[in-house]
Formats: structure tokens, sequence, C-alpha cells
């Protein structure tokens, strides 16, 4: 997404915190339109005439690594309300002559906040007994405040939690509100935006659908785009938007990679093929993927197979079509902050994707992807806003590489085959026991192991199934989703019956973070 120079915004300054874009999402959902910059792309040359407040946002490093981070001092003579959270906090007390430390204990995890003083900031945000439960994750502390700042709240191990220099509109939270561990987190960046920035509202998803189409047709122009179509939400929303931009310059190309869920090649074909009359393209590469993955366990090389295979086959098809010169994909931003920094800030890796860090080094095509600033909530709705129905909109999230990914160690057909029905299985169950809706995503995976058990009076050695349903908001953060017993049983009880080739079920309770969604 462009910049928007029409709209009053807070500009969020990003230092490398992995919840940079969830701060802009939380403003956003306040009705209030939000950018990132990068630090490192921060100048005199911004047009300040729009921006109405500024956040400076966490990061990895600390303050005083000034090889890797520089601060333009002048931010403050703009005479803009700053706030400034976890790294952002420590940064203003430093430049304005406060003093920043290594922490004598380190805060990870929830603290106890207790309000010392009243502030415009934190109205409404404490309980009666003026305390509440923050999410802290620093290893470094503001030990001295700058001149004219002043405690709002503090914890046992952090004096200076909340601090303010009210006369100029400047702020500093030690904590994350942006994250829902923080309780009541979203009424500080409300305060913040409406109550000391004064800003009004002006955003909503018909907002974002109109500002997407309008950037895809400038990036565009009357070239062709492709489109990576899986079937799932995020590139069935790309699809529908894109297609309301360029209308027939668009082609799908829906690859089957013989790694898709049961029977979602029919129900793609169906769906975009007859019912939206878009052009859709449908290659059959199920032995091609599996042949080239023959033998390959390790998930970062099946990953860049996965990406690699998938940027060839679209290139061939876009010569066939002549005059093609975008590759449009459905990449949200988690997909990007798991995988490389969005901004250019300092921000681990932890994963690649076949449709973000999957991709080739010289790709002929050039990318367009315009969810890339969204999260999935934020595409759901707007997926709704494009009329898209709510059996696609609300599905289950499914990842690029499909079910190589769910199945750790080598691929084959049978395990494929085994996979694709437990997986068939316990989606179909979720639905008729009406817990579809109440999931942010499940799934089952087929371990690289094999058990002993008895079917009978018989000896079995067969794999293990391993479930998998979790709750989240946005994917940045998941709990797993608890069951009853009952249900457990019938699900695992139909999953050995039903498919030979398991004897075992299994259910992950592990949330994330440590985990990550996904097993791969």
């Amino acid at each position: 997404m462009d910049l928007n120079n029409n709209l009053n915004k807070i500009l969020i300054i990003d230092f490398g915190s992995q919840f940079t874009q969830l701060i802009a999402r939380r403003i956003r959902e306040l009705g209030v339109y939000s950018e990132i910059i990068s630090h490192k792309k921060m100048n005199s040359k911004l047009n300040k005439s729009k921006i109405k407040g500024i956040i400076l946002s966490g990061g990895p490093l600390n303050v005083y690594q000034s090889k890797k981070v520089k601060f333009r001092r002048e931010l403050f003579e703009w005479s803009l309300p700053i706030l400034g959270i976890c790294f952002g906090h420590q940064v203003i007390s430093k430049e304005l002559g406060g003093k920043v430390k290594k922490a004598k204990h380190r805060e990870f995890g929830l603290a106890k906040l207790k309000r010392i003083n009243k502030s415009k900031l934190t109205q409404n945000f404490f309980n009666q007994n003026g305390l509440n439960k923050v999410w802290m994750s620093h290893a470094d502390e503001v030990t001295k405040l700058a001149k004219g700042f002043k405690v709002i709240a503090k914890t046992e191990t952090s004096k200076f939690s909340i601090i303010e220099n009210s006369n100029k509109k400047l702020y500093g939270i030690q904590f994350h509100p942006e994250v829902t561990h923080t309780e009541r987190g979203k009424i500080i960046l409300k305060n913040f935006i409406f109550k000391i920035c004064k800003t009004k509202k002006n955003w909503s998803s018909k907002n974002q659908k109109k500002i997407l189409v309008e950037d895809v047709k400038r990036i565009v122009s009357n070239s062709k785009v492709i489109c990576a179509l899986s079937g799932g939400v995020d590139s069935s929303v790309v699809a529908k938007l894109i297609h309301n931009a360029i209308g027939k310059k668009l082609t799908c190309i829906f690859v089957n990679t013989g790694l898709l869920r049961k029977n979602e090649e029919i129900q793609v074909v169906k769906t975009f093929r007859r019912k939206f009359k878009i052009n859709l393209i449908y290659v059959d590469a199920k032995n091609l993927f599996l042949r080239k993955l023959s033998k390959v366990s390790d998930p970062e090389k099946k990953r860049k197979i996965i990406g690699n295979l998938f940027i060839k086959i679209f290139e061939r098809y876009a010569k066939k079509i002549k005059n093609v010169k975008y590759l449009a994909q459905g990449t949200l931003y988690p997909d990007l902050i798991e995988s490389k920094s969005v901004t250019g800030s300092q921000t681990s890796k932890i994963k690649s994707h076949h449709n973000v860090g999957g991709l080739p080094k010289k790709m002929k095509l050039k990318l367009v992807e315009p969810l890339k600033l969204l999260f999935k909530d934020e595409v759901r709705k707007l997926g709704l806003e494009l009329k898209l129905s709510k059996e696609i909109v609300l599905r289950h999230p499914f990842p690029g590489p499909g079910l190589a990914i769910r199945m750790p160690g080598e691929i084959t057909k049978d395990k494929i085959k085994i996979l694709k029905n437990a997986d068939d299985i316990f989606i179909n169950s979720l639905k008729n026991f009406k817990l579809y809706d109440k999931i942010w995503q499940a799934y089952a995976a087929l371990l690289p192991v094999k058990t002993v058990g008895v079917m009978g009076d018989n000896r079995t050695y067969e794999y293990i199934c391993l479930l998998r349903a979790i709750t989240s908001e946005d994917g940045m953060t998941a709990d797993t989703f608890d069951f009853n017993k009952e249900f457990m049983q019938i699900v695992s009880n139909k999953i050995i019956n039903d498919i030979k080739g398991i004897n075992r079920v299994v259910y992950d309770i592990t949330s994330k973070p440590p985990s990550t969604i996904e097993l791969e």
C-alpha cells in the first residue's frame, strides 16, 4: 500500500519490532489511517502537513548502537505529539537528556503496572485500584528522566514504565499496548490518537478497498497480470481485487501441486471460472512437484523447490499469454515479517515462504502484492467488501507450500493420500460439530514416526497423525483450542478406523510463541 497523501495519518517509525504492523492495525481498527516508515528512511522531506502524530516502535537493538540506529532529532522540532513504545520510549529519553542502561531485572511477559499520576494517555486504562496487567519485552530501561518529564506509572522492576512531558506532548511507555496480552492496551492508543493528537476517524474497509484498487491500476497500468491462485482466502481476495481493478487483463493460474486439501482443485475451478467469470488456467503439475521433492526432507529446501517451480510455471504460461509483466500474490504481513523485514529494519527471519522468501533471486516477472501490509482479519473484511462469499472469506488459512510443510520428512504419494484423508476428516468433523468458525486455523499433519499399535489381534506399525487447532486474532500470537474429550475421541477413532496407515492420533497444545502455527 502506498502513502496516501489525502488522508490525515498517524506516522509509525519502525525500529525493527515484529509488532510494528500490529500498532498500525490497532490504529486502523480505531478508524484512523496509519503508515509505517523505517527509521532509515525518516527525513525532513516527509510531508508533515497530514501527519497528526508520531509513534516510535520497539526494536531488537539498544539506543547506544549508533552505527545501526540513527535518530533524527529534528523530529522533536515538528511540534507533533510523539508516543514511544518500548525501544521508542528509550529513544525519547536518551535523545532528550535522560539515561538508558541495561536493566538489572529484565522483564519479559506479563507485569503488574501501578498508576502514580493521572494522564490523558491513561484515561480509563487502569482499574479502580490503579492497576493493570501489561506485556513487557525489554532488557534495557530508562534510569533517569529527561528534563520536563514526570512518571505516570511503574512496575516492581521498572520505575519509569510510563512517562510524559505534557507541555510538549511527548509520551513514553516501556510495555507493548498493541499486543492482546496487555489488558485494555488499545485504550492507550485510542487516547493518544484522539485525545492528544486530535485525529478524526477516516479509515474503513471501504477506504481500504478503494485505495488498493487505485494502487493496482496505477502500478499495473496497461500491462497484463497473472495471479497465483490457490483457492485460499488471501489469493482469492487478491484475484477479486485485481479483477475489479483491471478486468480481463488478469489471468489466474491455478497450479495443482498435488499438495492441496482434498478435492480443492474442483472447488477452485468451479468458483472462479464459472461463478466469477475470471480467466483461469488450470495446471496439473502433481507429478512434477512430487518428482522434484523426492527424497527431500529439509523444510527450507522444500519451500525453495516449491517456490522455484511455481515461478517457472507462471513464467512459462505468461509467455503464452503475452505482454504479462506482473505476478500477483496473496502475501500478507505475517508472511513477510517471518521471512524478512518489509521496512529495512533489523528483524529476525523465522522461515521462508514460497510467496516470499522462496522466490528465486532472478525473476522475470515483477511482483504485485496488494495485501502485503494487511493482517488476515483485515483481508477477510476486505473480501466481504469485494462481495466474496463467507464460505471463501472465512476459510481457515492454508500455507503456500501446502501439505509439504505438514509432512515433516520425505514426501511420498502414499503419505500425501493418507494426510489428505486425515485432514478432510478433521475439518469436516469441526464443521459438523459447529466448531469450524470458532477456530482460526486447524489441520492434520503426518509425523515422520511410526509406532506399534493393535487392531483386533494384529500388530500394526503405522504413522502418527498430529492434529492442531488454534485461536488467534492476527496469526502473530496463538493459543490452542480446548476441545472436549468426547470430540477428540470421535475424531481420533474415525481417523484410525477409516485410514489405513495411521494408528495413533495426538493433539498439539503448544502456543505461538514459542512454536509457529505450521510445523515447518
